[in-house]
């Protein structure tokens, strides 16, 4: 392991309330470790807060949006003020896809965009701001498998998931002048209350729980790309890489994503 990536002591995710991030939240939980945790569902939030607690960890839980940019900034520099942050893990998101009507709307869209592109740059820079001046620091950017290449059946989660991956890949070799470790993280189908509404079978599905214990040896290594599992990481590369036209007309043939 990369020492100085392997034992965080403060560590904020966002997306903490549920799902990926609760189980994040929940493997990094330990006495000695301060964990700063955002999530709109305060009920959620609280007790995925609370189950932390109770493994030893200091908590602060903020219920927040992240697409309130201001109150999302000034969280984080709270949060950095009260202890240094050393990983943040932009990790909310939202998914959506064209649903019965084969179409994904304008509000959708726009929605989804918001939420899983804006939501991650607007906590990503302002720790960048701070972890600069300082010299050290870890980022974990949430994408997907679905980064990868775009599918019929979710055009706006997609491209969400591609910029978050193509972004974190161009900010870790910015940012490794300055000390700070950056991962991009592209899971594969994980147990979530995000993929219960698939409505159609999930290769290789994996609990949360599982998943998070995958980031964290990933995050603990500085490892450039932490994509999981092997088989749908190695799919969604090989789509991408084929010729459009032989691979266009196997995509629209997949089940419509609710």
């Amino acid at each position: 392991m990369t020492q100085r990536f392997a034992d965080p002591r403060h560590v904020l995710i966002t997306g903490a309330s549920s799902g990926l991030g609760a189980a994040l939240a929940r493997t990094y939980a330990a006495p000695g470790r301060r964990l700063s945790l955002s999530g709109r569902n305060a009920e959620r939030l609280e007790a995925a807060a609370a189950a932390c607690r109770d493994a030893g960890a200091t908590v602060e839980a903020r219920v927040l949006d992240v697409t309130d940019a201001e109150a999302l900034a000034g969280w984080i520099a709270r949060a950095d003020d009260t202890e240094a942050l050393d990983l943040v893990i932009a990790n909310a998101g939202i998914s959506a896809g064209t649903g019965k009507s084969g179409f994904e709307s304008a509000e959708q869209t726009r929605r989804i965009l918001a939420t899983n592109i804006d939501g991650v740059v607007e906590t990503v820079l302002p720790a960048v701001e701070r972890m600069r001046g300082r010299g050290r620091g870890q980022l974990g950017l949430v994408a997907s498998v679905a980064g990868y290449r775009g599918f019929p059946s979710a055009p706006a989660y997609c491209a969400s998931k591609a910029f978050v991956k193509v972004w974190g890949e161009a900010l870790r070799g910015q940012l490794a002048r300055d000390g700070i470790g950056v991962s991009t993280i592209c899971p594969g189908y994980v147990a979530t209350p995000m993929t219960a509404v698939n409505e159609f079978p999930m290769p290789f599905l994996m609990s949360a729980e599982k998943a998070a214990a995958i980031i964290r040896r990933g995050l603990a290594k500085n490892r450039a790309r932490i994509a999981f599992p092997g088989p749908t990481a190695f799919a969604a590369w090989l789509a991408a890489s084929l010729p459009p036209a032989w691979v266009d007309p196997l995509l629209t043939r997949l089940p419509e994503k609710g």
